[in-house]
């Protein structure tokens, strides 16, 4: 695991704070190489600070040339981190909907677009989705969340099983609450579902790490995470049941 990060040109999106900047840390103390990015560039250039990276701030979706130039010439490693915890529900505004599809699905396929040609032509490359056990799952209250993380976790396993023999190592991080300004913007609904069971962004991080090592696809930091998955495959009626009792709890402390 050590040779696979060791120096390597790594990327992490949306690393101003949170699991990203958790991230961005375990990278550095490996010996790797960083570019932090963050829309806000005062985070973005805080954390890089802090750890010896290298702030490339702007928009996640069309920071990969410019932090492909500040490693040198070469990505080795992509943390498509950024992401909008989109609440509402199907009447949530179109550009709440454009937007969560535009963060948390099209930034990584974009990210992917730029970033393959040179990985498939050397045969190397890893790309690390921040997708949420919502991508497995769901998340009440969070339509726009919970549809485009599904997405997010669509695109990271077609990525794997297209390109895993051309050399692509992708990892889809699918935790469910993390003590982040994220969870805490979720309300009512994070408070009854997430943060009962929330864990540090560093947890996240030390998740990726063991799964890096193990050359596993899906990244599970709340290890639970895999039998509520194989409930929600294999008697999805009973889950769905189970699920709208939680819903109905929900409502009932609004």
């Amino acid at each position: 695991m050590v040779e696979a990060v060791q120096d390597a040109g790594v990327v992490v999106t949306g690393a101003g704070g949170g699991i990203g900047a958790a991230l961005a840390r375990r990278f550095a103390a490996a010996g790797a190489r960083v570019v932090v990015n963050d829309l806000d560039a005062g985070r973005a250039q805080a954390v890089a600070g802090e750890i010896g990276a290298i702030a490339v701030p702007g928009d996640a979706s069309a920071i990969v040339g410019a932090a492909r130039e500040a490693l040198g010439g070469t990505v080795d490693i992509y943390c498509a981190n950024a992401g909008l915890a989109s609440g509402g529900s199907e009447s949530a505004d179109e550009t709440v909907w454009a937007q969560a599809w535009d963060v948390n699905v099209m930034a990584h396929v974009r990210a992917a677009h730029e970033l393959l040609p040179a990985w498939l032509e050397r045969g190397s490359g890893r790309f690390v989705s921040t997708v949420s056990a919502a991508g497995l799952l769901t998340m009440i209250g969070a339509a726009p969340y919970s549809v485009t993380k599904h997405g997010a976790y669509a695109f990271a396993e077609w990525l794997s099983l297209t390109y895993r023999h051309r050399g692509l190592k992708v990892h889809a991080i699918c935790p469910q609450g993390v003590r982040t300004d994220m969870l805490a913007a979720t309300g009512s609904a994070g408070d009854l579902v997430l943060q009962p069971t929330a864990i540090e962004p560093e947890d996240v991080a030390d998740a990726l790490f063991k799964g890096i090592g193990e050359d596993r696809f899906l990244i599970l930091p709340h290890p639970e995470v895999a039998e509520y998955y194989q409930a929600r495959a294999t008697a999805p009626d009973r889950w769905l049941t189970n699920m709208n009792h939680i819903q109905q709890k929900w409502e009932g402390t609004r």
